[in-house]
């Protein structure tokens, strides 16, 4: 039974030596090509940003960067069982090339990638191709004592001089031996360090795209502010529900107690009068449940509850004056509630914003989820001209969704069209 278990365990110690050689053989080999290749065309693509072409070249060449760094995250959790935190600020799709490219630059982990490509290239080919030759070298070392010795050194007058092995000066069957002493010495070694060497190679990537302290810092501090905004804004929508329904439902309902009041006593005396008062007072009830069925529909939508983000959408654009277009793709299905009602929030808010001020004849809205992020773009061929600015309600819009650590965009050139990018991450249930 223990030997049986002994030889488990040796067999499966060579397979991870052999998969750890073939692997870092694999990544060695793939990486640096393409890690030169990233860092090279980011140069050319940052030099040429004055020249206007980087401006549309640059988003591109970095979202390829940041697809090479995230692939390499997947395979140090896969076959290093290494995990490597990622910090990207997310940029919306429907930015223009201006925004889109200094929002990439401003992001620490940007840099961050950028600083890692060239330790890629060196320190980390090396510790990847490490294991490899931790594993294949021995085999120089027996073929050297099997004979090839003779051939590597130029056969019995020794013309070539001695060829080295290591450390070991191979010049005839004696030294030859210790090549192969040599190469079994490595193959041990290989046998119980090539899987850690290989590990090291990740570790190694960790130190380098791991986010520092300070990114994470402003991070909280970012979120913070965007809580206590969502607070700020939770608070005056209380403040403005308890006005409404003060000013509104609450003042017709007490109106149409008192007409109640007047019927009771007017009923005997002059019926007519009590007639009138009472078609007066189901008009109020037929107001006040007008405003309270508005009230709660700005609270949070029924069909938003019931149907989803995708239908509650497809319902508010049927009650605009303007043409409205909506897709929706969310096959994966719902995301949480709390970001659902932002999303529709912000939807209406833009298109709110649409109908009154861009004389637009057509709207269009997409909504789908992608990458693990909640996209959803608004546009109008209006006449454009929309910017987020203080005081604006496209400000509102990206202080909701920046409590979601979200993002908003617009592109809106005098003349039109006006998109309105939003992004939030989330996943589906």
């Amino acid at each position: 039974m223990n030997t049986n278990t002994k030889s488990d365990g040796g067999s499966s110690r060579a397979r991870a030596m052999l998969l750890a050689a073939g692997r870092g053989f694999v990544l060695a080999v793939v990486s640096l090509p393409l890690a030169v290749l990233c860092l090279t065309l980011t140069a050319v693509s940052i030099a040429l940003i004055p020249l206007g072409i980087g401006l549309v070249t640059t988003p591109w060449v970095l979202a390829g960067v940041r697809a090479f760094a995230d692939r390499r995250r997947v395979l140090a959790a896969e076959w290093g069982g290494v995990r490597i935190p990622s910090a990207y600020r997310p940029i919306p799709e429907g930015a223009n090339p201006w925004t889109r490219t200094f929002a990439l630059l401003r992001d620490p982990a940007t840099w961050r990638d950028l600083r890692w490509l060239p330790v890629d290239m060196t320190a980390g080919f090396v510790t990847a191709l490490l294991p490899t030759i931790l594993v294949f070298y021995p085999l120089e070392g027996f073929a050297l004592a099997a004979g090839l010795w003779r051939v590597m050194t130029g056969g019995k007058y020794g013309e070539y001089g001695p060829y080295w092995y290591g450390f070991v000066p191979v010049s005839g069957q004696v030294s030859a031996l210790g090549a192969g002493v040599l190469g079994a010495a490595v193959l041990f070694a290989a046998y119980r360090y090539a899987p850690s060497a290989f590990q090291m190679h990740f570790r190694l990537t960790r130190a380098v795209l791991t986010p520092t302290q300070a990114e994470l810092a402003e991070r909280v501090r970012v979120l913070t502010e965007t809580r206590r905004d969502a607070v700020d804004t939770s608070a005056a929508e209380l403040r403005r529900i308890e006005r409404d329904l003060h000013d509104g439902a609450q003042a017709r309902l007490v109106a149409m107690g008192m007409d109640l009041g007047t019927i009771e006593m007017l009923l005997d005396k002059d019926p007519r009068a009590a007639r009138q008062l009472l078609a007066q007072a189901r008009r109020s009830s037929v107001d006040a449940l007008t405003e309270l069925r508005d009230l709660v529909r700005g609270i949070h939508p029924p069909v938003l509850a019931e149907r989803g983000l995708g239908d509650a959408v497809r319902a508010l654009a049927l009650r605009l004056p303007v043409a409205t277009e909506v897709t929706v793709d969310l096959a994966g299905g719902r995301a949480d509630a709390p970001v659902e009602s932002a999303a529709y929030f912000a939807v209406s808010e833009v298109l709110t914003n649409a109908v009154k001020h861009s004389g637009a004849e057509r709207i269009w809205v997409d909504l789908h989820h992608a990458d693990g992020c909640l996209r959803v773009s608004v546009t109008d061929n209006g006449k454009g001209g929309a910017v987020v600015g203080a005081g604006s309600g496209l400000a509102g819009i990206e202080r909701r969704l920046g409590t979601f650590d979200g993002v908003l965009a617009v592109s809106s050139p005098a003349g039109g069209p006006t998109m309105v990018t939003m992004e939030i991450p989330c996943a589906l249930s």
